[in-house]
């Protein structure tokens, strides 16, 4: 049936998609008076372990497959890909103002600003969100032009993991802002909007893959390393920020794992 809808239509489904579950974890801000630490330190370990799993099983692994008929150097396109995408997160790391969950104002990464510590954590999780979304526009446009390595079983994988995910980590920006002494609805409203930007990034991939079509290894590879780079830079140190470490740690070889249960059974 997804062959009669519009690519960029797909794009768009999916990205509200995984919007939507991001707005349904903030909304577990209504049903929650007592903050635990531990449990959303496992939530966003659960999160990156996620993303790395997606990095590989739905991204790396396909590019490369892709490329395979370079011979040895299967390799190149992706892993130029890869680190492209981990420079780009830098740069855009290093500019965009932001507040990593857990930390305080003074931490605050980017060019400087006087910007609310509410409005500097949605953006550090929007930053989080863009290779997110582009994953699943490149996979969504490698699935419309018939590649064997990108199924519609795969690409289905990688938008519901990605979504999965979501859910926590709009929990975790929903109980930051509600620390920073934000109204229960304006703290579902932060963490929801930090979502926005992947239906944005979705049609933004897919456009991009369906315009040059020869750039679909290297966009895979763009994607994993932005999402790489999120993960190492960002959502791992912030699980382990406040000695959980081993409970951070286990939820994130549980979300490597369900990640890779969903797309190793899908695909």
């Amino acid at each position: 049936m997804y062959q009669y809808i519009n690519p960029i239509l797909q794009a768009l489904f999916a990205g509200i998609f995984t919007w939507g579950l991001t707005a349904i974890g903030s909304a577990f801000i209504f049903a929650t008076k007592d903050f635990n630490q531990k449990i959303f330190d496992c939530m966003l370990g659960f999160a990156g372990g996620v993303m790395l799993a997606a990095s590989y099983w739905s991204l790396l692994a396909p590019a490369i497959e892709m490329s395979s008929h370079l011979g040895k150097f299967a390799w190149l396109p992706t892993s130029l890909g890869l680190l492209l995408g981990a420079i780009f997160l830098r740069i855009i790391d290093k500019i965009l103002p932001h507040l990593h969950l857990g930390f305080s104002k003074k931490e605050s990464e980017g060019l400087k600003t006087s910007w609310q510590s509410s409005i500097l954590l949605v953006l550090a999780i929007t930053l989080h969100n863009i290779p997110e979304g582009l994953a699943v526009g490149v996979a969504i446009g490698a699935m419309v032009l018939g590649l064997p390595e990108a199924t519609f079983a795969s690409t289905l994988a990688l938008t519901v993991g990605i979504g999965i995910q979501n859910i926590p980590e709009g929990f975790a920006v929903s109980v930051s802002m509600r620390r920073e002494g934000l109204s229960q609805l304006k703290s579902f409203w932060y963490g929801q909007l930090s979502g926005i930007v992947e239906p944005i990034a979705a049609l933004i991939g897919v456009g991009t893959i369906l315009w040059m079509r020869t750039l679909l290894p290297y966009a895979l590879g763009f994607a994993a390393g932005a999402m790489i780079f999120v993960v190492v830079e960002e959502v791992i140190p912030e699980s382990q920020r406040n000695n959980n470490a081993d409970l951070a740690t286990a939820g994130t070889i549980l979300g490597f794992l369900v990640m890779m249960i969903l797309d190793v059974a899908f695909g």
